[in-house]
């Protein structure tokens, strides 16, 4: 009797243990297909769209592969066999301002920092980006003129996926944007807000006709393509839900990572602070300056405003700053003196790259620390 109830026993145990395997593999391949339907549906039409013409320099094989336009969209190749027609029209229709949602999104992206990356590649993967890190869409007028700023000091590892990523999803975004990496000379302590003040001069001093500025971290990357960069009626903070965060905001008022300013937002607030040295408080200052000149701060959904992060161990030269609470509760008294108004520093070098425009600045070090009596 014993025995037959041991055996039943094990027999539910076992029916059990089978139920939740089968439950667990059915969860797996729902969150599987929640990521990668949208890809492979873009994907499929794609492929059936363009199955009569592929072309060499087609990059469709990774979510954030595009392919580089030589003309008008829409427009097919004429066949070797056709004859041109002598009574065909050479005047050119208008181009269309480009569309608020831009129809060739993709939605959720794969992101991931384990293969190997070159500069090399990314120069092939973007063949219509022109030097300097500038694009244009060629089948639409775009709303606006995007300058991305980007702070920077011995990063080049990461500077490498981040243009990988970023550069397709611009363009499928129909940005006419131009890419400037705001490099900090010497080996100081290093300054992010003031570094950013410095790439909103010098772009504007490269092309007058920017409206809009991105600040981006170079090591964060967007996980979905709907996270457009462009500028609004309010400053926007793009970097809702970063990874290290658990995709979520760490608290009401964050506004670090990536965040976009108009030119006139930007000059509202005087600009970014310029004496925030070290690792943060910038970005808390940045946001006490919006709200004190009247405006709030908008984000996009928390589903689409997701960002991964390449991990990597604390700068050097870019320890916690120790006096940033402090600053952070003088905002008021101090935006007005300190910031795009009072920046100084000294240009060492421009240099055009095929995938962006490197600006070597130097831009002092902070003060030195009155001892306590």
């Amino acid at each position: 009797m014993t025995r037959l109830l041991l055996g039943v026993t094990l027999e539910r145990i076992c029916k059990a243990v089978l139920l939740l395997c089968l439950l667990h593999f059915v969860i797996i391949m729902i969150l599987y297909f929640d990521v990668y339907a949208q890809h492979l549906d873009f994907f499929s039409r794609f492929n059936t769209r363009n199955a009569s013409r592929a072309h060499p320099f087609s990059n469709s094989s990774r979510p954030n592969g595009t392919v580089a336009s030589y003309g008008p969209a829409g427009t097919e190749a004429p066949s070797p066999s056709a004859k041109p027609s002598t009574n065909q029209s050479t005047t050119e229709k208008p181009l269309q301002p480009c569309q608020e949602t831009p129809p060739g999104l993709v939605g959720r992206l794969l992101i991931e920092f384990s293969s190997p990356m070159s500069m090399e590649r990314v120069q092939r993967e973007n063949p219509d980006v022109r030097q300097g890190g500038k694009y244009t869409p060629p089948d639409c007028l775009p709303r606006q003129k995007v300058a991305i700023l980007i702070p920077f000091r011995h990063r080049e590892h990461h500077l490498k996926y981040w243009l990988h990523y970023l550069h397709p999803i611009l363009r499928r975004q129909k940005v006419a944007y131009g890419i400037y990496i705001i490099n900090q000379f010497g080996e100081d302590t290093f300054n992010r807000a003031k570094l950013l003040n410095v790439g909103f001069l010098e772009a504007l001093k490269d092309d007058e006709e920017y409206d809009c500025f991105i600040f981006s971290d170079v090591d964060l990357v967007p996980m979905d393509d709907r996270n457009l960069y462009r500028c609004y009626e309010q400053p926007r903070h793009f970097a809702v839900g970063m990874d290290k965060f658990g995709f979520r905001l760490p608290y009401a008022g964050y506004f670090g990572g990536v965040s976009g300013l108009s030119k006139s937002q930007f000059l509202k607030i005087n600009g970014f602070p310029n004496e925030y040295w070290g690792w943060g408080g910038e970005d808390d200052d940045i946001f006490n300056r919006i709200s004190l000149n009247g405006m709030k701060v908008s984000r996009p959904d928390t589903r689409i405003g997701r960002y991964r992060m390449i991990k990597h161990e604390r700068d050097k030269h870019n320890e916690p700053n120790p006096q940033r609470f402090t600053k952070i509760q003088n905002t008021k008294m101090t935006m007005k003196r300190d910031g795009i108004s009072s920046l100084q520093y000294r240009l060492v070098e421009v240099s055009r790259q095929p995938m962006y425009t490197n600006i070597t600045v130097e831009i002092g070090r902070p003060p030195p620390r009155m001892a306590r009596g």
